[in-house]
């Protein structure tokens, strides 16, 4: 039983460590300095990896070209996964525990962005607040929308939507899967996800060979991302925000959002702060009760930090029950 114990602080340990050290040092960015040593990130490796053998796996016949597109999946996932699962066995078995709880903790870290974009967001809604649109589209990689031709209400909304959609993709997600399988279990979601991002498209050049990672991905957030919404809008009660429209207008617009999974955080989050998110010439959600601004991005913030602590409360009893059977690493 001790033994058991000891196992179960060791991976609770590993959770709080990776969180503490994204929320101390977070991730490069394209406008900090270090930028550059953003190409190290673990993440950038499953995208290059994907990039550089997708024009293998092309080919000009549909079926084929789907049977590659799982092969495609399978590879970049076993590529990663497989070296930490064996990796961090190797170093819990034959080295003392404290070598494993570093590595582990610095791995299980590469899955989670919190601070990267708390820093983002905050400059965004500083720039806001003091009438400064330049400034603001400084910061247009935190949300990946060409900011050229937004005005203050859609850089805010672009903000949000990209906050509520990455809370899931980075944040509950990871902790989830790490939960259930260990760090190598996170690793293989992130690994999932970043597939999605690089091949998961419906144009003609990604359609077949992405059909997989984009279903895949869908399949491993299915659950995640509306445990998020419930999260969100438990989070909105907390803070004495809308938390009955939020449930409302995710119920009534989530269905607006092309994604099967992520339109139930946006709707929710436009719900709970009375507010309309639009992409230009893509999607509205929400109502226009109250104005889109500065004080809204901070308040999703608000959201966001408090779903993300309920989260980690609601799975650290998984976490303890899964190490009284197997320790997964």
């Amino acid at each position: 039983m001790s033994q058991i114990l000891f196992e179960a602080l060791i991976a609770i340990t590993v959770l709080v460590l990776a969180i503490l050290l994204d929320l101390i040092f977070g991730d490069p960015a394209p406008w900090k300095p270090l930028r550059s040593y953003h190409n190290l990130h673990p993440t950038i490796w499953m995208g290059k990896l994907a990039k550089t053998l997708k024009p293998y796996f092309k080919n000009p016949n549909p079926k084929t070209e789907k049977a590659n597109g799982v092969l495609l999946a399978l590879v970049v996932i076993i590529t990663f996964t497989l070296p930490v699962f064996f990796g961090l066995g190797l170093l819990y078995i034959f080295l003392p525990f404290i070598f494993y709880v570093i590595v582990a903790a610095i791995i299980l870290k590469t899955t989670i962005c919190i601070k990267l974009e708390t820093d983002g967001a905050k400059a965004v809604a500083k720039a806001l607040e003091a009438g400064d649109l330049e400034e603001a589209k400084r910061y247009h990689h935190f949300s990946r929308r060409d900011p050229t031709n937004l005005n203050s209400p859609q850089i805010a909304s672009a903000v949000i939507e990209s906050m509520v959609e990455n809370l899931t993709d980075f944040k509950h997600s990871p902790i989830i899967y790490y939960s259930f399988f260990g760090v190598s279990g996170a690793i293989a979601f992130r690994a999932i996800n970043t597939l999605d991002g690089v091949v998961g498209f419906n144009d003609p050049e990604n359609i077949n060979l992405g059909w997989f990672s984009a279903n895949l991905d869908t399949v491993v957030n299915y659950i995640p991302a509306r445990l998020t919404t419930i999260l969100m809008i438990i989070a909105a009660a907390v803070i004495g925000e809308d938390y009955k429209n939020a449930w409302k207008i995710a119920n009534r617009d989530r269905e607006k959002i092309p994604s099967r999974n992520h339109g139930w955080q946006m709707a929710a989050i436009a719900g709970a702060l009375r507010i309309q998110l639009d992409k230009p010439g893509h999607y509205v959600v929400g109502d226009k009760v109250e104005e889109l601004n500065a004080d809204k991005i901070l308040t999703a913030l608000k959201i966001r930090d408090i779903s993300i602590i309920l989260s980690i409360l609601l799975f650290l009893p998984v976490l303890i029950i899964v190490r009284l059977f197997i320790f997964p690493f």
